[in-house]
C-alpha cells in the first residue's frame, strides 16, 4: 500500500485548476441577461436556452465563451404581481446527518425556484463556520466532497454574527434545512430570532424542548399522552444500580432484557441500536457519548409486536393562529428476507434502512391500521403540534401497539388508548427530511400536493407571520411546474406537449437504485412545460426470480409487465413497494379506504387554506396506475409519439433487449444502441473489444471466467491456486459477469474468503455482512438471482485517499494521499453523438470502508466521497487531459452514444487508463457523479438541462444504425 508520507492539498493550485463562471457564483434574478458558450457540439443550444428561461434568464449566445451578466437588483425584480422573494436556504451543520441535510437542501432548491422566488444557498460546516455556496455545490453527494476546499470555492464569513448580518440585508426569509444539532435544537433559530430575521419553522425555545427526546417525553406525559418508560444516561461514569432498578421496575431481565439505546439530541436514526441487559445498555450508551454523537443518551424499552409510524403535520393557519392538519400517516414495516442473524431479527428503523432503498423496509401510506387508529394518530399528532408550539410543519413518529402487544395499567385514560390498541408518540422532528421520496413528499402527494406545491405552501405559510412579507405574491404552485394533471385548471397548458416515458425498475440487484434514478429523471424533466413526463415501472417478477433466464430472449421480455404510474405511487422506497401500491390502488376495498381518508385530509387542509389567495389548489389528481405488457407499452409509446428515457439498470434495460424492442417499433430512446449495450453488459466482451488499444494507453485487466457450478464442485484450494497462478496475483477481485457495477463485487485475499463468497452464492444470501472476509470491508449486496458466471481478475491496488479535518488548525481541511502506487480509481461520464463522444471531468472515487466501493458509497445520498475535479495534488493537468482523451477513445470504439459512464483506474503520471467496466445505463440518482461532472462544464450544466440534453440527443439519434467508429 502507500507510504507514510502525506500530501496536503495546495489550495492555490487547486483554485487555478477550476474556472468558475459568474453564472455559478452570482445568484440570478428573473431579469438577468447572460451570454453563454457551449462546451461541446453534442449539447443542444435550444435546450440550454429553455433551461435558462426556466430559471428566469434570457440567453444571448456568445462567440467569446465569456459570461457577461447584466444584473438587476433582486429587490426590484418582479414576479407575477410583485417583487421576487429572496429565500436563504441553509444546510449542513455539525451533526452526523449533515449529508442528509445536503440531500434535503438539494430537493428544496430543485422544487421552489421560480420567477417569483429566488434561492441563495448557505452551508454551515462541522465547526459552525458559515459559507455562501453556489447552487452547484448543493448537488454534491456529501459535504466531504467539498469541505476540504471550501476556503477556495465559497465565500466564508468571519463569524456567525457576520453571517447573520449578511442574511438580514440580503434575504427576505430563511429556510433552515439542518437536521439534528444546531438545526433542530433551536441553535440556528435563536440566532435568527435575535436578528429579527424571518424564518421557516418552529421558534428556538420550542425547538429545544421538542428536540430533546427525554424532555419531550416528560412534556408529553404532562400533556396526558401515553409515553414509553425511559432512562436518561449523562456522562460516562455511572453506577449500574439505578439502571438495574429501572430494569426491574419495568419487568425487564437485568441480564438479557431488550431495550433501545439512542441519543436524546441527534435526530431520529443516527446512533440508534438495540441492547440486552444493564451492562450492554451502559456500554452502548457510553460508546455514543465517547464518539461525540451526544452527551446525553436515552434507554427505552423495546416494543415487541408493535408497528412504527410517522406522520407529517402541516400548519394551514395564518399569522399567529396555528391550525395543524396531519397528513395521511405512513406505516414503517421492517422486513427480513432469507437467512437473518439476531441483529436482523431485532431490527430497528436505523439510518441505513431509512436512506438506502432495500427490501429491509417497506412503507404503507395510509397505514394498514384500523380506521379509528389512523384517525387517532392524526388527531394526536395535531394536538401535540399545537400544544408544543410548533410552526409551519413537522414530522412526528410513534408506535401503534395492539392490545396483545402492549398494555399498562398506568395508561389509564391518557390520549392514545383505544379499543384497537395504544398509540405512543416517541420522536418529534422539527425539520423533516426532504429528500425526493421522503415522508413529507410521500404523504403530501397522497393528498394532492406536488413537491413544489407543498414546499411553497410551507414557505408562504411562514411568510404570513411577518407583515413585511405580505406584499410578496408568490403562489403555492410554481407556474413552470404546472402539468395537465392539475386538479385546479387555473393554470395555462403548453400548446406543443411532448410525451416522455421514463422507465425504471426491473429484477436486477440494482432495481432499487433504478427506482431512484428514474424518479430523479422524472422530477427533473417535469420542470419543462413542453414535456408531459410519465413515470413507468418495469415490474419486478414474483417468486425466487429463477425463471428470469427466459427473459434473455426478446419474446420472453416482451411479456413482462409495465405499469404507468400516477405521481403519488412513484414516491416509494422500493420497486416492490411501487408494485404493491399499484395493485393496492386498483383493489376496491383498499382503494375506497384511501380515497375516503384522502378526502378527509384534503377537506381539513382546504378549511385552512381556502382563505389565502396565494393557495392555487391541489395539483396532483387521484389517478389510477395502468397495466401493460412490455409489448403493449412500446406500442402505446409509438402510437402517441413518446420518447423513452431508459433508467433500468442491468438486465433487459442494459443488455440490448429493451433497446432492440424499441427499435423494432421505431421508438426513440436514450443511451447507446443494441450492439454497444450488449458488448458493455458483458465485462469480458468489453475487454476483448478494447484490447487492441494498448498502444494508445488503454489497458485491460486479465480475466478468468468460472461457472457457479464449477465453483461449487471443485475443491476451493485447487480453484484458488489455479486462479492466482493464471492471473499471476496474490489477491483477487470477484464480480458477476453480467450484472451492475456495485453488487457482488468483493476482494478475496485467500481461499477462506472464496469459501465465504461461494457459500453466500450457494445460500442465495441477499448480502454478505461487513467484515466477513480477512480484510475489513463494508456491506456487500449480492445479486438476485445468483449469477451463473463469475469473473476473477487481479485486484488492482490503489493508495488510500483521506479527506481529513485533523490538523494544527481545526478549521483547515486537508486532502491526504500517500501516492505510492500512482494509480487512482475514477469514474467519468461521456455524453454526445456516436463517434464524437465528449468526456466529462473525471471524478476520483474515495472508498470509506474496505477496498471496494459499497452500494451506499455509490448511490446513497450523503454517503461516499467523489473528488470532482481530481485535485492537482493527485493528478496533473496533462495526465488528466490524456485520461479524458483515452476515455473518449474508449467511448467511440465501443460505439457509445447519448451517455454512459466509464469506470477505470488511471495512472496519475501518464494518464494511462486501465478499464474496469462501462455502464450504458449509469446511475442517475440526485447525487450521482454525472451531475457533479456536468456542473464542472463551462458554463455549469444543471440537472434539469443535463437530463433534457440526454433526452434531445435520443431524439436526434432516433434511428440507431450499425455505424462503426474507426480509429
Amino acid at each position: 500500500m502507500a507510504s507514510s508520507s502525506s500530501v496536503a492539498l495546495n489550495s492555490k493550485i487547486y483554485y487555478n485548476r477550476i474556472t468558475y463562471s459568474v453564472l455559478e457564483k452570482t445568484p440570478l434574478s428573473s431579469s438577468q441577461h447572460v451570454s453563454v458558450s457551449f462546451p461541446f457540439e453534442g449539447f443542444s443550444r435550444r435546450v440550454l436556452s429553455n433551461e435558462l428561461r426556466c430559471r428566469g434568464v434570457v440567453v444571448r449566445a456568445s462567440s467569446t465563451g465569456i459570461i457577461e451578466p447584466k444584473v438587476v437588483d433582486d429587490r426590484t425584480a418582479v414576479g407575477e404581481k410583485g417583487r421576487v422573494l429572496r429565500v436563504g436556504l441553509i444546510c449542513g451543520g455539525p451533526s452526523a446527518e449533515r449529508g442528509i441535510s445536503l440531500n434535503s437542501a438539494r430537493s428544496v432548491l430543485d422544487h421552489i425556484q421560480g420567477d417569483d422566488l429566488h434561492v441563495s444557498c448557505y452551508y454551515i460546516d462541522c465547526n459552525l463556520k458559515a459559507y455562501a455556496i453556489s447552487s452547484a455545490q448543493v448537488y454534491s453527494n456529501t459535504p466531504a466532497d467539498f469541505d476540504f476546499k471550501l476556503e477556495t470555492l465559497a465565500q466564508g464569513f468571519q463569524s456567525l454574527s457576520d453571517f447573520v448580518e449578511h442574511l438580514s440585508t440580503s434575504m427576505d426569509i430563511v429556510f433552515p434545512v439542518i437536521h439534528g444539532r444546531f438545526g433542530e435544537d433551536g441553535g440556528i433559530q435563536e440566532i435568527l430570532e435575535k436578528a429579527n430575521i424571518p424564518f421557516v419553522g418552529t421558534k428556538s425555545s420550542e425547538c429545544r424542548k421538542a428536540f430533546d427526546k427525554y424532555d419531550a417525553s416528560v412534556e408529553l406525559d404532562k400533556l396526558g399522552f401515553v409515553t414509553l418508560p425511559s432512562f436518561p444516561v449523562q456522562g460516562i461514569e455511572l453506577d449500574e444500580t439505578d439502571l438495574s432498578m429501572w430494569f426491574t421496575r419495568n419487568h425487564l431481565d437485568t441480564e438479557r432484557g431488550k431495550v433501545v439505546v439512542k441519543p436524546t439530541r441527534a435526530g431520529s436514526s443516527i446512533g440508534v441500536s438495540v441492547a440486552y441487559g444493564v451492562t450492554d445498555s451502559l456500554r452502548k450508551a457510553k460508546e455514543l457519548i465517547s464518539e461525540g454523537i451526544d452527551d446525553k443518551v436515552l434507554i427505552e424499552i423495546f416494543l415487541e409486536g408493535g408497528s412504527e409510524f410517522t406522520a407529517i403535520v402541516l400548519d394551514v393557519g395564518s399569522g399567529s393562529d396555528c391550525q395543524p392538519v396531519t397528513l395521511l400517516p405512513t406505516e414503517v414495516e421492517l422486513q427480513s428476507h432469507g437467512s437473518v442473524d439476531l441483529s436482523e431479527k431485532d431490527a430497528i428503523f436505523n439510518y441505513r434502512r431509512k436512506y438506502l432503498p432495500t427490501q429491509q423496509v417497506a412503507y404503507h401510506t395510509p397505514p394498514r391500521f384500523p380506521e379509528d387508529v389512523i384517525r387517532n394518530i392524526r388527531e394526536g399528532a395535531s394536538l401535540l403540534f399545537q400544544a408544543l408550539g410548533l410552526r409551519d410543519f413537522a414530522r412526528i413518529d410513534g408506535w401503534f401497539l395492539p392490545h396483545s402487544a402492549h398494555s399498562s395499567d398506568s395508561e389509564g385514560n391518557k390520549f392514545g388508548t383505544s379499543q384497537s390498541g395504544t398509540i405512543v408518540f416517541t420522536d418529534i422532528n422539527l425539520i423533516s427530511g426532504m429528500e425526493q421520496t421522503s415522508f413529507l413528499f410521500q404523504q403530501a402527494s397522497k393528498v394532492g400536493f406536488s413537491h413544489s406545491n407543498i414546499l411553497r405552501t410551507i414557505i408562504r405559510r411562514a411568510c404570513s407571520r411577518f407583515p413585511n412579507l405580505l406584499e410578496f405574491n408568490i403562489v403555492s404552485t410554481s407556474f413552470r411546474r404546472s402539468k395537465s394533471s392539475l386538479v385546479n385548471e387555473a393554470f395555462p397548458k403548453h400548446q406543443d406537449v411532448r410525451k416522455i416515458f421514463v422507465i425504471f425498475g426491473g429484477d436486477t440487484s440494482e432495481r432499487q437504485v433504478s427506482l431512484m434514478s428514474g424518479t430523479n429523471v422524472w422530477l427533473n424533466l417535469n420542470a419543462f412545460d413542453d414535456l408531459d413526463v410519465i413515470p413507468c415501472l418495469l415490474a419486478p417478477t414474483s417468486g425466487n426470480l429463477s425463471h428470469l433466464n427466459s427473459d434473455k430472449t426478446e419474446s420472453g421480455a416482451s411479456s413482462r409487465i409495465v405499469w404507468s404510474l400516477p405521481y403519488s405511487v412513484v414516491l416509494r422506497h422500493t420497486t416492490e413497494e411501487v408494485l404493491d401500491a399499484c395493485i393496492e390502488a386498483i383493489e376496491p376495498v383498499r382503494a375506497a379506504l384511501t380515497s375516503r381518508l384522502r378526502s378527509q385530509v384534503m377537506d381539513d387542509i382546504m378549511e385552512g387554506l381556502k382563505k389565502h389567495e396565494w393557495f392555487r389548489g391541489f395539483d396532483i389528481s387521484d389517478e389510477l396506475p395502468k397495466r401493460y405488457t412490455l409489448d403493449q407499452w412500446i406500442k402505446e409509446a409509438k402510437k402517441i409519439g413518446a420518447a423513452v428515457f431508459i433508467a433500468v439498470h442491468g438486465g433487459i434495460g442494459e443488455d440490448g433487449t429493451l433497446q432492440s424492442l424499441l427499435e423494432a417499433e421505431g421508438v426513440s430512446y436514450t443511451g447507446p444502441g443494441v450492439k454497444a449495450s450488449k458488448t458493455c453488459m458483458d465485462k469480458v466482451a468489453t475487454s476483448l473489444a478494447l484490447q487492441h488499444l494498448a498502444e494508445y494507453g488503454v489497458l485491460t485487466i486479465n480475466k478468468d471466467v468460472r461457472s457457479k457450478e464449477d465453483l461449487l464442485k471443485i475443491p476451493l484450494h485447487d480453484i484458488w491456486r489455479d486462479l492466482t497462478s493464471k492471473l499471476q496475483c496474490e489477491t483477487l477481485c470477484i464480480k458477476p459477469s453480467r450484472d451492475g457495477c456495485s453488487t457482488g463485487v468483493a476482494r478475496l485475499c485467500c481461499d477462506k474468503d472464496l469459501m465465504v463468497y461461494i457459500k453466500a452464492l450457494e445460500s442465495s444470501l441477499p448480502r454478505i455482512p461487513p467484515n466477513s472476509f480477512t480484510k475489513a470491508h463494508g456491506m456487500i449486496e449480492m445479486p438476485i438471482p445468483t449469477p451463473e458466471l463469475l469473473i476473477f481478475e487481479p485486484f488492482t491496488e490503489t493508495d488510500d485517499i483521506v479527506v481529513s479535518s485533523q490538523s494544527s488548525d481545526e478549521n483547515t481541511h486537508n486532502l491526504l494521499w500517500k501516492g505510492n502506487s500512482r494509480w487512482v480509481e475514477v469514474t467519468v461520464g461521456v455524453v454526445g453523438k456516436r463517434g464524437s463522444m465528449h468526456s466529462l471531468t473525471p471524478s476520483i472515487t474515495v472508498k470509506e470502508t474496505g477496498d471496494i466501493l459499497s452500494l451506499e458509497e455509490k448511490f446513497q445520498g450523503g454517503t461516499g466521497i467523489n473528488l470532482t475535479p481530481p485535485p492537482i495534488s493527485i493528478i496533473s493537468d496533462g495526465a488528466l487531459e490524456k485520461c479524458k482523451q483515452r476515455i473518449e477513445l474508449i467511448a467511440n470504439t465501443l460505439q457509445l452514444e447519448g451517455f454512459s459512464r466509464i469506470d477505470a483506474f488511471v495512472n496519475v503520471d501518464s494518464g494511462e487508463v486501465l478499464i474496469i467496466e462501462v455502464n450504458t445505463v449509469p446511475g442517475m440518482t440526485p447525487s450521482t457523479v454525472l451531475i457533479h461532472q456536468a456542473l464542472e462544464e463551462q458554463p455549469p450544466i444543471y440537472p434539469q438541462r443535463f437530463f433534457r440534453t440526454l433526452l434531445d440527443l435520443a431524439s436526434e439519434s432516433s434511428v440507431k444504425n450499425d455505424y462503426t467508429y474507426k480509429l
